[in-house]
């Protein structure tokens, strides 16, 4: 599907902030960034999973869709995003890990960008924790271009994890309805087996 809007700058002008979308942010005093760029009702539960897996430790950036529907128009396509907020916290950060929803059916998390010893430890730490994940290189997903926001970070190499919607079913109950929506047992064992991941690798940055 083409985006409605091809720049921030046209979205701008005809949505209204903090009414038809919100952006997050929780700066720190780290060189890892965890974004979700497509959150709220965009892609449902990924602006939560990232929100959990940056924690304390690294910093967190989310925009939110809030419309009661019609959410799928706020996307605009990761190689095109240029929210000023997010563009700074993608380009003052080492690497940069992009959190999305797939609206695949499957379980099967397909790992994309351009870091490529990262995607692997990501991948292992899944498959070892009972999830299924892949590095993908699938069009659309491959989240390969410079200009993809999680690679225009300052190592040009980031991660981009599409989390198919048949998994975020399973990490959320009420996936689609915000104020109902209810964090699950597994959301939490996929959140801690990212994190750990991150933090192991942490001290490589």
């Amino acid at each position: 599907m083409t985006d409605k809007y091809k720049n921030f700058a046209e979205l701008e002008q005809s949505e209204t902030a903090d009414e038809d979308y919100t952006i997050l942010y929780r700066g720190l005093d780290s060189r890892l960034a965890v974004m979700a760029p497509h959150g709220g009702g965009i892609e449902p539960g990924t602006s939560d999973i990232a929100d959990a897996l940056a924690g304390g430790e690294f910093t967190f950036y989310a925009f939110k869709g809030l419309k009661k529907t019609g959410n799928k128009t706020l996307h605009i396509s990761s190689n095109a995003f240029d929210e000023a907020l997010g563009v700074k916290t993608s380009r003052t950060a080492r690497i940069v890990i992009s959190i999305h929803g797939s609206k695949d059916r499957t379980q099967t998390v397909q790992i994309g960008g351009r870091h490529q010893e990262l995607k692997q430890k990501i991948r292992e730490a899944l498959n070892a924790s009972g999830f299924h994940a892949e590095l993908t290189d699938l069009p659309g997903l491959r989240g390969m271009s410079p200009e993809n926001i999680c690679n225009r970070c300052t190592s040009g190499k980031g991660v981009q994890l599409e989390i198919p919607r048949g998994l975020r079913e399973k990490l959320f109950d009420q996936l689609d309805h915000r104020f109902l929506r209810r964090k699950t047992i597994r959301f939490y064992q996929f959140v801690d087996t990212l994190r750990e991941a991150l933090l192991n690798f942490k001290g490589r940055l």
